[in-house]
């Protein structure tokens, strides 16, 4: 927790996006004490207009201007043909001063630091980092801050502070993603445009139909099974303080500028109120004027803790804005409501019949009767009256008795907003302290501190000082000269007069010496900060594997996922085979499939969750218990957390570790640094298509990689889990009922597939891709650049199936039949088809 007594306001930030210069502009004049925003490539919103490479000099001198940082997005996975132009971004953003990069890639952080010791990293969410350990795991790279993952609550925030003592940004306001950001694969699957490359095509939004055990279940209005509220912490903000956290980051970079506006305004009063001792709510108007700006309906996110039921209603996946009330009587030209919140002539209105797939009547309030008279202004919230829409606005006739009627948009609202950025005048000011001294015959030195940075420049006056006969020059006097400071960044807050006798030098003088004064220290502000840079190869490290390699045909490892013991006594007799990974939903089941290899004298490797929580390490503790001869590691605090029992038990033999995809391995660099770090094998990310498989396998160390060619995507993980919420009572795993022990669940897309949801250990869910996809026909290619290791995964298939999979595979593997034939066998036998997946160019 935060000591109170020590914090200042200038301790927290408000972090602001910025999608382009409009928007900068509303952060800048609305409080924003750092702003966020990507250029053309590499960060995670290519859909925002974003700025180019050659504007960063003048977004930072902007920025920098008034006194606030910025951060460059680079928060997406780099791929190996794309090293040369992250690096060269790099070297841009150091030359223009960007305070800081927030990246993604652990890759690319080893390559910053190859450039730069001092640069600043952040951390960003789409690095999974939920725990302390995985904190503890970025600490060798030197990053300045970590962005926590969304899903973590106020107690945990706060256990991660005090643990790892790293500053911590935690998103406050904004869209939720449903997938723990990092770990959505749903837009490579569906349409080979990945989320972890800024191109997420917002599956989650879409709508779904629950199949239990098979069977559709009857939902009502409720179709956006995985469509989350909007986060809104405003009410919260001493809460977060309190907990720890640092930085207030505001989702947005594809919103408007007047929501930039709107938001920002917002919470830097909050974070003042709280440093002025005034612990009042925000207003019922303020809450208001949030969801005018983009609402979804709010909720806090998982920072309460989880509770299901708030997080996801499931009726509308869009921004709605602000509940007015349900239409009472339909007239000839009006409806009559009881409105909820005010409403005045020229808002934006839309009328909700529980179908947002369908066109919805909607558009602007033309006039406003009560009891037949005529309304000037606002009517206030309470108030029963008829909404008059424009006459070619709204067909009546499409409007039902019930209906919820929305305000989806405020003019007057947007211009005030608007108001704040469009101006002349500059967005703050500065207090300046002005010392003068001087006597006659010698110059009027004066010297000009911007009390906010520190910095200094002396003026002089070019003529020199002269007996006064009139007014002479006093504190009176050059306060009113020196302080016109209207139309700079400054204010006059400080004079201190040292004179000696009567003097006095011309006025315009004066002038001349204070524009001087304001314009140097104004450069001074622009300046960018000054970092490290070296010349580096960033290809120095890699590999080359570009001559095909003979490998001993012995050396071809076949090793198989299984997630049912079925499947695991389908495998365990097979000599082809030789390893058998566990991923069990339960600890539980775990003893058994251990069992059951070490009499058939099977390697086993047991699993862990994707996801790493405060408090979870017991999980990691029975797996080690078990005694396993590898374990498949899935995020960096479960690996921090087995790195750290191999150092301190350097005597007792340890597991195998293996990580897994979902570590975001793309480039030869995160290769390097995992294997650095400890890790015996590495398997490539799924967001890999094949030639940037192939471009990676070209420069990574091939002989520990393990590339999974068989395997049901694992498109969402969330903790958000459907079972709770929509086949239980309950809100979290502590009152579900556990539906999860007894039922199966999917969820059935537009196009008739169901897509299986699983549970975990920790009550998080997978959902799985209904088509099994197939890398065989890279076999070969793989071969040649040196792999040696293939896994095949299974879901929900039975002994049989297993079986004839891993014959098909085996005899790819051995040269006996093409990856091709694979192909076409398991698209005969497989009634739901297999698609080649991620791996088609």
């Amino acid at each position: 927790m935060n000591d109170k007594s020590a914090l200042r306001r200038e301790d927290i930030e408000l972090l602001a996006p910025a999608g382009d210069w409009e928007c900068m502009r509303a952060a800048v004049a609305n409080g924003a004490d750092a702003v966020f925003f990507g250029v053309e490539k590499f960060n995670a919103r290519a859909r925002a207009n974003n700025f180019t490479t050659n504007e960063l000099p003048e977004v930072m001198k902007f920025l920098h201007k008034y006194g606030v940082k910025g951060f460059l997005t680079f928060n997406i996975l780099v791929f190996e043909d794309e090293l040369t132009e992250a690096r060269k971004l790099i070297e841009a953003c150091i030359d223009a001063g960007v305070d800081a990069v927030i990246v993604q890639d652990l890759g690319l952080v080893k390559m910053i630091r190859e450039i730069s010791p001092d640069f600043p990293i952040h951390g960003s969410t789409q690095m999974t980092i939920t725990s302390p350990e995985a904190v503890e795991f970025t600490k060798p790279f030197n990053m300045e801050r970590v962005v926590l993952g969304r899903e973590n609550n106020l107690k945990q925030i706060q256990k991660i502070g005090e643990q790892a003592k790293l500053p911590m940004e935690v998103f406050v306001h904004g869209a939720l993603c449903v997938s723990y950001s990092g770990q959505c694969l749903t837009s490579e699957m569906w349409g080979g445009r990945s989320a972890n490359r800024g191109e997420c095509a917002q599956a989650c939004r879409l709508p779904y139909d629950l199949m239990v055990d098979g069977v559709q279940q009857p939902m009502g209005d409720i179709a956006y099974l995985l469509s989350p509220k909007d986060l809104a912490a405003i009410d919260i903000v001493p809460e977060l303080i309190d907990a720890g956290v640092t930085s207030f980051k505001i989702e947005g970079r594809l919103k408007s500028p007047e929501y930039v506006a709107n938001v920002v305004s917002k919470y830097a009063k909050e974070v003042d109120k709280y440093f002025a001792g005034d612990s009042s709510d925000p207003s019922k108007e303020e809450v208001r004027e949030l969801q005018q700006s983009f609402s979804r309906g709010f909720t806090h996110g998982f920072l309460d803790g989880t509770n299901n039921k708030q997080l996801v209603e499931g009726t509308f996946p869009k921004s709605r804005g602000v509940y007015l009330g349900t239409v009472e009587k339909i007239l000839r030209d009006a409806v009559i409501c009881r409105i909820e919140a005010p409403l005045k002539r020229g808002d934006g209105i839309v009328f909700d019949a529980g179908d947002p797939t369908k066109k919805e009547e909607g558009g602007r309030v033309y006039d406003i009767r009560n009891s037949g008279i005529k309304l000037e202004g606002e009517s206030p919230e309470g108030s029963r009256i008829e909404i008059v829409p424009g006459r070619n606005d709204i067909d009546l006739n499409r409007v039902h008795e019930g209906d919820r009627i929305w305000k989806t948009s405020d003019p007057a609202l947007d211009r005030r907003l608007r108001s704040t950025f469009e101006t002349e005048k500059p967005y703050r000011t500065f207090p300046l302290a002005v010392s003068v001294f001087g006597q006659e015959g010698a110059a009027l030195r004066t010297i000009w501190t911007d009390v906010k940075l520190g910095t200094t420049v002396a003026v002089e006056s070019e003529l020199l000082l002269e007996q006064a006969q009139k007014r002479p020059l006093g504190h009176e006097v050059l306060g009113e000269q020196l302080g016109r400071l209207g139309g700079t960044l400054f204010y006059l807050d400080q004079l201190e007069v040292s004179l000696k006798g009567d003097v006095i030098v011309p006025m315009r003088e004066l002038n001349r010496m204070r524009r001087e004064a304001t314009e140097q220290l104004e450069i001074m502000r622009e300046q960018p900060p000054q970092f490290i840079k070296r010349e580096i190869d960033e290809f120095a490290d890699s590999f080359s594997n570009g001559e095909a390699q003979e490998i001993n045909p012995n050396e071809i490892k076949l090793t198989v996922l299984c997630r049912t013991l079925e499947q695991v006594e389908a495998v365990v007799g097979n000599p082809d085979v030789s390893m058998i990974y566990a991923d069990f939903e339960f600890i539980k089941q775990f003893p058994d499939a251990i069992k059951l290899c070490r009499e058939a004298g099977k390697r086993i490797a047991l699993a862990t969750p994707r996801i790493h929580m405060p408090g979870e390490n017991g999980y990691h503790r029975n797996i080690l218990n078990l005694k396993p001869d590898a374990i498949l590691v899935r995020n960096t605090g479960a690996l921090y957390y087995y790195l750290k029992e191999r150092m301190e038990h350097p005597g007792v033999e340890h597991p195998e570790l293996i990580g897994d995809f979902s570590l975001n391995v793309a480039n030869h660099k995160t290769v390097n640094l995992f294997r650095e770090a400890g890790l015996d094998w590495v398997t490539p990310s799924y967001d890999l298509n094949i030639q940037q498989m192939v471009d990676m396998l070209r420069r990574a160390d091939t002989s520990r990689l393990e590339i999974v060619i068989h395997q049901h995507m694992p498109m969402f993980h969330t903790e958000h889990c459907v079972y709770c919420t929509f086949m239980s009572e309950g809100t979290n795993y502590t009152n579900c009922g556990r539906p999860c022990e007894e039922k199966r669940a999917s969820l059935q897309d537009r196009i008739g597939m169901s897509h299986p949801v699983r549970v975990d250990e920790g009550c998080r869910n997978t959902v799985y891709n209904a088509i099994e996809q197939s890398g065989a026909e890279y076999l070969t290619t793989f071969q040649e650049l040196g792999v040696r290791s293939y896994r095949v995964e299974f879901l929900e298939e039975n002994g049989d199936k297993v079986r004839e999979v891993l014959t098909l595979y085996r005899a790819a593997l051995d040269g006996r039949i093409g990856g091709s034939e694979v192909w076409r066998k398991l698209k005969a036998t497989n009634q739901l088809g297999v698609t080649r997946g991620q791996l088609v160019k």
